[in-house]
């Protein structure tokens, strides 16, 4: 099962990111919680990290709070080797769609090949614009 965040205007979606498997957000949330947080979860991501991710939403308010937390994220994420790519569905996007991974900010990509970070970061933003909230789906 995949989990997909998007924006609804009434019923009509404005836009939305399919992020791959719950399990491949999870590794994205386990790995900043082991190395950028100390192990200590909800430390210095508590938007990113502390929130469920199963039918919740976020905010308009807690996307200004994700897009600042998701920008020192990536910043980090650049500075970093990559790590190995072990999901089936990973390694097709990466073939299908040419994708060099050169740092850990790479590692973390949708399922159109696009950074996860960046996507989730521009939905963010979207939310704050149009004062609508992300769900989760």
């Amino acid at each position: 099962m995949g989990l997909y965040l998007c924006i609804f205007e009434g019923d009509e979606e404005v836009d939305g990111v399919e992020v791959g498997p719950y399990a491949d957000f999870d590794k994205l949330r386990d790995y900043v919680v082991r190395e950028l947080e100390g192990g200590n979860a909800g430390s210095k991501f508590p938007t990113l990290i502390l929130h469920s991710d199963c039918d919740g939403e976020w905010s308009p308010i807690e996307a200004g709070k994700l897009v600042k937390e998701l920008s020192e994220i990536s910043d980090e994420f650049r500075r970093r080797p990559p790590i190995s790519i072990s999901s089936d569905w990973q390694k097709h996007v990466i073939k299908r769609f040419g994708l060099q991974i050169n740092s850990l900010y790479d590692c973390f990509f949708d399922v159109d090949g696009e950074s996860l970070l960046e996507r989730v970061i521009n939905l963010a933003n979207l939310s704050q614009r149009r004062n609508l909230s992300i769900l989760f789906q």
